[in-house]
């Protein structure tokens, strides 16, 4: 995000009602988006609201929706090969597949059907293209191979049914590994010590897949658990964590291993278990007698992805 305007409360403000924007553009990608209808979710004036987009996110309202509306279409391309690219195509918004189809190659370089085939089904988090290359996006540049799969790894997975938790959350964009363990350190800690909310459980949410959206485009929120009257301070928010069934997976590692754990879970663990991940959010749980780790230390914590019967 780019932030616009003055230090302090005013710009606090301006952070909290761009995020109900962009929550509220997440949870409808399927519903016509005007910008009179967005701009009155943030309590913006309709004539200012493009200009005040632009300027906090650092591209146009435009822009921003194809752009979720296509990672989002991926995304379910790849968690549901069986589906129809056509009902996929609706689901995100798109009044045609062929306006869909046409988009989807501009922004990932392959029809969605083509696309689909490249990805290998037990390697959830590859993205290479059948010369071992990725796949180009439309700026010229390629999208990031994760780490490669560990067929030793193995974690303690168990099938749980967990409550929905409320949550106070700082939003972190750019490049996942490292830069988040940053911005645990140098903001989210600090800030919930001021609050005094440090010996709560606390979550990580990362909302993209930087296979699919851009390192520097990719959203995680660092949470803590909050009492019901709890009100923010600063640019932080408070969302519902949702509850029902999840894949829990004890780890302790350092970061770099964590990153190598996810495809694991997601690519060989999930496919064989009778499930598949639906649209809730994924994240990582620590709790107050978790070890929170430091550059290059080992932490402990839950990685959790959300289930559905296949």
């Amino acid at each position: 995000m780019h932030p616009i305007g003055a230090d302090g409360a005013p710009r606090a403000e301006y952070a909290r009602r761009m995020q109900r924007v962009l929550a509220h553009i997440d949870a409808h990608l399927a519903a016509p988006l005007d910008l009179k209808a967005l701009a009155a979710v943030a309590h913006f004036s309709p004539y200012h609201f493009h200009r005040v987009f632009a300027g906090w996110m650092g591209e146009t309202l435009g822009d921003y929706l194809r752009r979720r509306r296509l990672e989002q279409a991926a995304a379910l391309l790849r968690q549901r090969p069986q589906t129809a690219v056509l009902s996929i195509a609706l689901e995100v918004g798109f009044g045609s597949g062929e306006a869909f189809a046409r988009a989807f190659k501009a922004h990932y370089g392959h029809a969605p059907n083509a696309w689909r085939r490249l990805r290998n089904p037990d390697q959830a988090c590859r993205n290479l293209d059948q010369d071992g290359q990725a796949p180009a996006r439309e700026d010229g540049g390629t999208f990031p191979t994760p780490f490669p799969q560990e067929p030793t790894m193995m974690l303690n997975v168990q099938v749980m049914d967990l409550s929905a938790v409320r949550i106070a959350c700082l939003r972190y964009t750019g490049p996942y590994g490292a830069p988040v363990g940053e911005f645990w350190a140098h903001r989210f800690v600090p800030w919930a010590r001021a609050q005094q909310l440090a010996p709560a459980p606390r979550y990580g949410i990362s909302h993209d897949d930087p296979s699919i959206t851009p390192p520097s485009q990719c959203r995680y929120d660092a949470g803590v658990e909050v009492p019901e009257r709890f009100v923010p301070s600063g640019d932080a928010t408070v969302q519902q964590l949702p509850g029902g069934r999840y894949a829990v997976a004890r780890f302790r590692g350092t970061s770099s291993e964590i990153e190598r754990a996810w495809p694991w879970l997601l690519g060989q663990w999930l496919p064989a278990s009778g499930y598949q991940a639906d649209d809730r959010p994924c994240f990582e749980r620590q709790g107050p007698g978790d070890e929170g780790g430091g550059p290059g230390l080992p932490f402990t914590c839950d990685i959790c992805v959300p289930l559905r019967p296949l």
